[in-house]
C-alpha cells in the first residue's frame, strides 16, 4: 500500500502529516508526501520520499514590500495558475498510490486528482472551526469580525455565504481542471475538498468535535510527531541558569511588528527570562543581556516542560504541545483558526488569549501575570494527563483498514 500525503501551507500544516507519515511506515505502508519546497529537505533527512509543490514559503512571514493591489482580473489569473500547478503536481505525485489525505483547505486540486484515479481521498482538518458546525462561525468569517461571537443564530448562514465565498474564488479554475481530465463540474468547491466525512486531527480533550451526535466527522486525535532531539548546550545552560522562563514565538507566521521588543519588555516587567524563538519572521533580541536566549528550531516537548508559560501565535501544533507538557499559555492570535484556539484555553482555564490587538509589552505583562496565576497553573498541569498521543497511529490504522469508501 501507498498513501500520498499532502498540504500547502507552514510548519503547522506540514508537521502533523509528517506524524502520520512515521506512524504508517510503522505499520509497513509506503508514504509520499507533497508539500512546499521549504520542507523538502528536512523531509528528505528523515528518510521519506517528497514531491515539492509550489512556491517557497518562508517570505510570507517578512513585512511585504510596497506594491500595487493587483487587479480581479490579475487576482483570476493568479487563482488559475495556482490550481493548475496543484492540478499537474498533485498528480504526479499520487501516482502508483492507492489513498490520498490532504489537509488544509487549499488542497483545491487533490480530491478531483483522487476522483479520476478512482482512489479514496481523506480530508484532514487540525482545528473544529475549518469544519461546518451550527455551533460555530467559519475560521476566516470571525477572524474579520464579521460574526458577533454570540449570536449562534447566525452560524449555518455564514457557513453558507463561507461556501459561496470558496466557489467564487476556485470554483473557475477547478472546474476547467476538472473539465479537461474529463470530469463533471463542481457546484460547491467547499464540500468537494471537504468531502462529506472529513476527519478532524485534533485532541479530544483540548479541541472537541463540538456535536458529538455528528458521525460524520471522524475525530482522530492530534498528530504528534515524535521528536527525540536534545535541547542544545547553550538552551540547557540558559535553562539551568535561573528559574524557568517565558517561552516566546510566533512559528512559522508573520510577527506584528516590533513584537520581539514587546515580548522582552514584558518578561523584564514582571521579572521574568526569557526565551525568544526566531522562527520564520526572523526574530531578534533588543540586547546582550543574560536574561534572554534567542533560540532557532527546537524540540518543543522537551523545552516547553521547562518554562514557566508559552507565548505564542495559537498554532495548532503549538498549542497542543504546551497542553500536553502542562504550560500555561498565552494566544496572541492573528490569523485563521488560531483564534478559536485563544478562545478554547480561556475556556478551559490554561491559560489568557490576548486582546485582538497589536502585543504591547504591558498587554503581554498582562495577559502572562493571569496565566500564571497559581490556579490556572494548576488547570494547565492538569489537562496535560489527558491530552492523548496516539491520533497519528489512529489515523494510520484507519487507512490501513480499508473503511474508505470512494466518495465520488
Amino acid at each position: 500500500m501507498r498513501v500520498l500525503l499532502s498540504t500547502i501551507g507552514s510548519r503547522g500544516d506540514v508537521q502533523p502529516l509528517v506524524a502520520l507519515a512515521f506512524q504508517l511506515r510503522l505499520l509497513g505502508v509506503d508514504v509520499r508526501l507533497c508539500v512546499p519546497p521549504d520542507f523538502q529537505d528536512w523531509i528528505k533527512g528523515l528518510g521519506m520520499e517528497v514531491r515539492p509543490i509550489g512556491p517557497e514559503l518562508r517570505w510570507t512571514a517578512k513585512p511585504p514590500a510596497p506594491v500595487a493591489m493587483p487587479t480581479p482580473e490579475q487576482r483570476r489569473q493568479m487563482m488559475d495558475e495556482t490550481v493548475s500547478i496543484q492540478f499537474r503536481t498533485i498528480t504526479e505525485a499520487a501516482e502508483g498510490c492507492d489513498v490520498i489525505v490532504g489537509a488544509t483547505a487549499l488542497q483545491i486540486a487533490a480530491p478531483s486528482v483522487a476522483e479520476k484515479m478512482g482512489v479514496p481521498y481523506v480530508f484532514a482538518a487540525y482545528c473544529p472551526t475549518v469544519l461546518p458546525s451550527s455551533h460555530h462561525a467559519p475560521p476566516v468569517l470571525a477572524m474579520r469580525g464579521d460574526t458577533p461571537a454570540t449570536n449562534a443564530t447566525d452560524f449555518p448562514s455564514l457557513w453558507t455565504r463561507d461556501a459561496e465565498r470558496f466557489s467564487a474564488l476556485f470554483g473557475p479554475a477547478l472546474n476547467a481542471n476538472r473539465a479537461a481530465l474529463g470530469l463533471t463540474p463542481v457546484e460547491d468547491v467547499r464540500a468537494h475538498v471537504f468531502t462529506s466525512q472529513p476527519w478532524l486531527a485534533a485532541d479530544k480533550t483540548l479541541a472537541p468535535w463540538p456535536d458529538s451526535e455528528d458521525e460524520a466527522v471522524f475525530q482522530t486525535g492530534a498528530w504528534i510527531l515524535p521528536d527525540q532531539n536534545n535541547l542544545s548546550p547553550e538552551l540547557e545552560a540558559f535553562l539551568d541558569a535561573g528559574e524557568p522562563p517565558v517561552y516566546f514565538g510566533f512559528g512559522s507566521i508573520r510577527a506584528p511588528e516590533n513584537v520581539a521588543a514587546a515580548m522582552i519588555g514584558a518578561s523584564r516587567a514582571l521579572g521574568r527570562r526569557a526565551i525568544v524563538s526566531r522562527g520564520w519572521a526572523d526574530l531578534s533580541l533588543v540586547d546582550d543581556q543574560s536574561d534572554c536566549f534567542l533560540a532557532g528550531e527546537v524540540n518543543q516537548l522537551a523545552l516547553f516542560r521547562r518554562v514557566a508559560a508559552v507565548v505564542h501565535h495559537g498554532g495548532a501544533g503549538t498549542t497542543t504541545a504546551a497542553a500536553l507538557c502542562g504550560a500555561p499559555q498565552v494566544i496572541a492570535p492573528q490569523v485563521y483558526d488560531q483564534h478559536h484556539w485563544a478562545q478554547q484555553i480561556e475556556r478551559l482555564g490554561v491559560g489568557a488569549a490576548h486582546p485582538p490587538e497589536q502585543p504591547t509589552a504591558l498587554s503581554l505583562a498582562t495577559a502572562i501575570q493571569r496565566a500564571l496565576q497559581p490556579v490556572v497553573v494548576g488547570r494547565a498541569r492538569s489537562l496535560s494527563a489527558d491530552i492523548t498521543i496516539e491520533g497519528a497511529r489512529c489515523a494510520a490504522e484507519r487507512l490501513i483498514s480499508g473503511d474508505l469508501p470512494i466518495r465520488f
